[in-house]
């Protein structure tokens, strides 16, 4: 398995000089950047994906959790900090592990084993063989729908149409949450009302992705960076 790939955030110079001292005694790992500022972090994981990252929480102009949320993917996070008040959104933003400044080498090193044995588990389930269809309830039917028929998923609200060769359904859910449900079967988000197949994407430019079959959809400007690097 590849190195896991890290990015750390903190205002505070001696905390990051402490994270990236932890990461140069652990193995398989690689400390690519540290960041004091959190708009520069921002920017440079908006342009590169990495495995997991260390934030701090109370930074000024953006905070952690707000730098979680702004992300066009959803990296691993260990949250890193003195806050202790935030731990319950932190479960609920399904951060491998909150850790209370201070922190010794042992506690660290711990947390980051836990974010590379969860990696590794996401890509051998990844690398099975996908299921070729989805079940879902729409108009309080299950429905069975094989991932060929699928055109692209469209976004209203709190439902979506899935909208198949066949026939349209329309889905008592929201888009972030069908995306997480189904990412690992090659769903990806390209605008902020559409979902395609990745295997069904022919090609794109700046405003807009052509799917194989003629169709073109809109290209979302804060979803062009994650599609390209899911494509490449």
């Amino acid at each position: 398995m590849a190195n896991l790939t890290i990015v750390s955030v903190d205002d505070e110079y001696p905390a990051l000089e402490l994270i990236r001292h932890y990461c140069e005694r652990m193995e398989d790992v690689d400390l690519l950047e540290v960041f004091q500022n959190p708009q520069d972090a921002l920017e440079y994981l908006k342009e590169n994906r990495v495995d997991l990252v260390i934030l701090d929480i109370n930074m000024p102009y953006i905070n952690g959790i707000e730098l979680l949320l702004q992300l066009p993917y959803k990296p691993l996070c260990i949250f890193l900090t003195l806050e202790t008040q935030y731990a319950v959104k932190a479960f609920e933003l399904d951060v491998v592990h909150y850790l209370v400044k201070p922190v010794d080498f042992e506690t660290f090193r711990k947390a980051v084993t836990k974010a590379k044995d969860f990696l590794q588990f996401k890509k051998s389930t990844e690398d099975q063989k996908k299921e070729d269809f989805i079940m879902f309830k729409s108009n309080y039917i299950m429905n069975k729908v094989l991932l060929e028929d699928i055109k692209w998923i469209q976004g209203f609200g709190e439902y979506i149409i899935l909208i198949t060769h066949l026939k349209k359904y329309m889905i008592l859910e929201r888009m972030s949450n069908f995306e997480e449900k189904f990412q690992n079967l090659g769903f990806i988000r390209i605008h902020k009302s559409y979902i395609v197949l990745s295997s069904h994407i022919s090609s794109y430019d700046t405003a807009n992705v052509y799917l194989k079959d003629g169709e073109k959809l809109p290209l979302g400007r804060t979803y062009k960076n994650s599609l390209k690097a899911y494509l490449n």
